[in-house]
């Protein structure tokens, strides 16, 4: 074993001799990394990075789909006379303007007057009862009589005699191209409605009325435009509709015509004339679709041989205003037509004022 040793030493160092004479140089001194402890590195052991040798990373775009823009769609021209446009205005009406006294009786004086409404002067009859007030009030709405034949307080006059002399302050409109009024527009028969409401809006500069109480009374077209008034304006406490004509404007349309003015401008006629005949559209002017904005109590009269006014609009309102939950008293009168007479017209007004008493108070 030891022989064996000495060999290998022996010719370890023959080789290493025999390297170190065929090298031109010294053998290279050993790597800094070979000989320098990790456990204590330099300043200088890690280099100072230069701005270029950090890649740049691009992000890789996402694709924005460009947004569809959806134009707005222009409104009908019509759109501010369907009720939900109705009820979008204010009729704060004006100052009542005293034209002349009439008469004086022991349970009213009786004025002509006039007020503003929608840029029109509106004529009609203001009848006040003795004494300071403030008196609860009733605007009364006359129905269809041919200009050439009405005159101030006309349909309206014995209605307003019966409540004066029970502590009511009535007014009643002769509307807009009736009487003396100034001639507007009336789409959808709403200019009615706007001087009726503009009417409502002037009590505040009567005295002797109280404009917390307000009911309103309408017979024929005069209950058409009740019933519409009652859809939009919260300020009447308490509606009469006397043999009204139908709350589903269809019905109206086909009865008496759509009643176009042709001396408006032309866009409007011809938007008018698109819209009246569209049953999509006559369903947002028809009151008995929103009977879910009525506050006021109602209360309906009709008598069975009325052939102007069908029996049956009377009963189709009364049916709906039970649907939509909404408080409703009907009354029929066997034999009465469209204007009642004798014993029923006096059964009638004692039931009206019997009901403006509970839901305004009584006048005395």
């Amino acid at each position: 074993m030891k022989v064996t040793l000495s060999l290998k030493f022996l010719t370890v160092t023959i080789l290493a001799l025999l390297l170190t004479n065929c090298r031109s140089g010294p053998l290279p001194e050993p790597t800094a990394i070979a000989e320098q402890p990790t456990s204590s590195p330099t300043a200088t052991a890690t280099p100072t990075p230069t701005a270029t040798s950090t890649p740049t990373i691009t992000p890789t775009p996402t694709h924005t789909p460009t947004p569809t823009i959806t134009p707005t769609p222009t409104p009908h021209p019509m759109e501010p006379f369907t009720i939900e446009g109705l009820r979008e205005r204010d009729y704060p009406g004006g100052t009542i303007n005293i034209r002349s006294v009439l008469t004086t009786t022991a349970t009213f004086t009786r004025y002509y007057i006039d007020y503003p409404s929608d840029n029109l002067t509106i004529t009609g009859i203001m009848q006040i009862p003795p004494g300071d007030g403030p008196f609860p009030v009733v605007v009364l709405n006359h129905g269809y009589i041919p200009q050439s034949r009405y005159w101030s307080g006309a349909d309206t006059w014995r209605a307003a005699e019966y409540l004066n002399a029970h502590g009511y302050l009535t007014l009643s409109s002769d509307f807009r191209t009736w009487g003396q009024s100034d001639s507007g527009d009336n789409f959808f028969r709403s200019g009615l409605l706007l001087d009726a409401l503009n009417l409502v809006g002037s009590v505040g500069s009567i005295p002797q009325a109280d404009p917390n109480r307000i009911g309103m009374w309408g017979h024929s077209m005069g209950g058409g435009v009740t019933t519409k008034a009652i859809t939009v304006d919260p300020r009447i406490k308490a509606a009469v509709l006397y043999a009204p004509v139908s709350a589903y404007d269809p019905e109206v349309i086909d009865r008496w015509g759509a009643g176009i003015r042709r001396e408006t401008e032309e866009r409007l006629v011809a938007a008018y004339a698109d819209a009246v005949y569209s049953p999509t559209f006559l369903e947002r002017t028809s009151p008995i679709n929103y009977l879910e904005f009525v506050t006021a109590p109602v209360q309906i009269h009709i008598g069975t041989a009325d052939t102007s006014t069908p029996p049956e609009w009377s009963a189709n309102l009364n049916k709906a205003l039970i649907k939509a939950d909404r408080e409703v008293e009907y009354f029929v009168y066997q034999g009465q037509g469209h204007a009642f007479e004798g014993e029923s017209w006096r059964l009638f007004m004692e039931r009206v004022t019997d009901f403006f008493d509970r839901h305004l108070g009584s006048g005395f």
